[in-house]
């Protein structure tokens, strides 16, 4: 049995949240002792796998700031994570491996101590900061260079998708590195033992019995272009006969963080734009659904909407497909691998127009959205199942220890 941390900045909700935490399940699946270790973790807005002790969680260092005067966010991030590294390799029980996402500087920190690290790169956290003025670039300058280099310090590096092992290529320059490809996956077993409960009780709504019910699920970040789901919706009016339309409602549910200026400005944003475009007695916002409510939701809706742009993977996806439902999202990213367009749902143009275009498609042949959630489960099984997630971040950490051994 090995001890392996998960480190992780913000244990929160959200895709990298949600495969670090299905990374832990695996991994305890396969009788590896885990544990994670956070700046942040709070229980009312968290995984239950976080919160009912299925996983150990401590949480250190979130006493210090996240930001100096709503400025240098990656600066305190790197100094909490630095803080919480620390914390690991002076603990009782340090462990063998460290499983650490996000913010690569803690590996420097790590190296000292702990015999082999893994890190997972979602996307470089260089290209996740909001481009700025002059000042702002040459902030960025030592943070950019000490992510490339500390990333590199890693015994072993994952990425989520064919599309950010480019995106790692073309930004590490200084790194002759190949990364492996670690699909993210789901907890099946969650899914397959969640009860599903009526649509009127999550929504708290009641909406008519043959409604047909489009679902985007995503953060409240403006980056996920969310309004897009909202005009497709508007542009729907002119596709769809009067009595189809007055049929069909949009559940936006999405990670929500008071803490978060950007969660709490973009979220009245989109009820304006349900506004502007009169369609705010069919759209229903949800803000940061439990797990067991987002499964439900998924269950009863007819179509999935997924509107970000270049996403780095996407598991909402996965999950979409693996309950049978078609997905609807931009030709860009993560999604281009996940998503066989014509068959398990559609990659198409950032546009309202073209999300409805498709939308309207599925709802007058209905025939098509059974066909379509079966090859997506099909596909789902194929390449993205939870047990070829497993084995293949099992067989990692086995040949970690296996080496050091040897």
């Amino acid at each position: 049995m090995t001890r392996v941390t998960f480190l992780h900045p913000d244990l929160g909700i959200g895709g990298a949240e949600r495969l670090v935490v299905d990374a832990a399940l695996a991994l305890k699946k396969y009788g590896h002792d885990v544990n994670f270790v956070t700046t942040h973790h709070d229980p009312e807005h968290c995984f239950l796998e976080t919160k009912d002790g299925t996983i150990p969680v401590t949480v250190v260092g979130n006493w210090l700031p996240r930001h100096i005067l709503g400025r240098f966010y990656a600066f305190c991030a790197y100094i909490r994570m630095i803080y919480a590294a620390s914390y690991i390799i002076f603990s009782d029980h340090r462990p063998e491996v460290v499983f650490c996402d996000l913010v690569s500087i803690c590996i420097f920190v790590l190296r000292l101590r702990i015999p082999y690290v893994v890190f997972y790169c979602h996307y470089p956290d260089q290209l996740l900061s909001y481009p700025g003025g002059y000042f702002k670039q040459l902030y960025r300058m030592p943070l950019n260079y000490l992510e490339e280099i500390t990333t590199g310090m890693a015994h072993k590096i994952f990425v989520n998708s064919c599309f950010t092992s480019n995106v790692f290529k073309n930004i590490f320059k200084r790194l002759k590195i190949k990364p492996e490809i670690l699909y993210p996956s789901i907890n099946t077993d969650f899914f397959d033992k969640t009860r599903i409960v009526s649509i009127e009780r999550v929504i708290d709504r009641k909406l008519p019995d043959d409604s047909i019910i489009l679902l985007s699920i995503n953060r409240y970040e403006r980056k996920k272009k969310l309004s897009i789901a909202i005009e497709a919706l508007a542009e729907l009016k002119k596709l769809l006969t009067k009595e189809v339309y007055k049929r069909v409602f949009l559940i936006m549910a999405g990670g929500y963080d008071k803490r978060i200026e950007e969660n709490v400005e973009y979220h009245l944003e989109l009820i304006g734009l349900a506004d502007e475009l009169h369609v705010t007695d069919k759209v229903i916002f949800l803000r940061s659904p439990s797990d067991i409510d987002k499964v439900s939701i998924i269950h009863h809706c007819k179509i999935v909407i997924y509107t970000p742009p270049n996403e780095h993977f996407g598991i909402v996806p996965l999950e979409a497909m693996y309950m049978g439902k078609p997905v609807i999202a931009h030709n860009s990213g993560g999604p281009t691998e996940s998503i066989i367009s014509g068959k398990t749902g559609f990659l198409v143009d950032l546009s309202g127009e073209a999300f409805a275009t498709k939308i309207a498609y599925l709802i007058t042949n209905s025939n098509h959205l059974e066909d379509f959630g079966r090859s997506g489960q099909c596909r789902f099984s194929e390449t993205f199942s939870f047990a070829a997630f497993s084995a293949q971040l099992n067989k990692a950490i086995n040949d970690l220890i296996d080496t050091k051994t040897k």
